[in-house]
């Protein structure tokens, strides 16, 4: 089965923060995101020897929902949405966002059977 993290974050977010929130998620075969995150999780990706995929949220339907993201993005979740995005047809989220202990990143996990 392979497993897609899907990752938003704020702004400033660094390297290990994102690698916590990685790790407490259980891992990834795969990362992905929104393009205005890209460059802060290209280090973790690289880092971590992982694909980066940068994908359109707008539109996809999440489980859980932030009016504030929706407004800005489209999606009531990048976490989610990117998630199912990059794992493609058939994907489920194997649970719902998750945010990080320092409160700066959720996190979604989508698998591929």
């Amino acid at each position: 089965m392979t497993r897609v993290a899907g990752i938003g974050c704020r702004a400033g977010t660094t390297r290990d923060a994102l690698a916590a929130a990685l790790a407490a998620a259980g891992g990834a075969d795969a990362l992905a995101t929104i393009m205005q995150r890209a460059g802060q999780l290209r280090p973790l990706a690289v880092l971590l020897d992982l694909p980066l995929h940068i994908v359109d949220v707008a539109g996809i339907a999440t489980p859980t929902r932030s009016a504030r993201i929706e407004a800005l993005y489209g999606t009531g979740s990048v976490a989610e949405a990117a998630a199912l995005a990059a794992a493609g047809p058939g994907a489920r989220l194997s649970a719902p966002r998750r945010v990080s202990a320092c409160g700066l990143v959720t996190i979604a996990i989508a698998e591929v059977p």
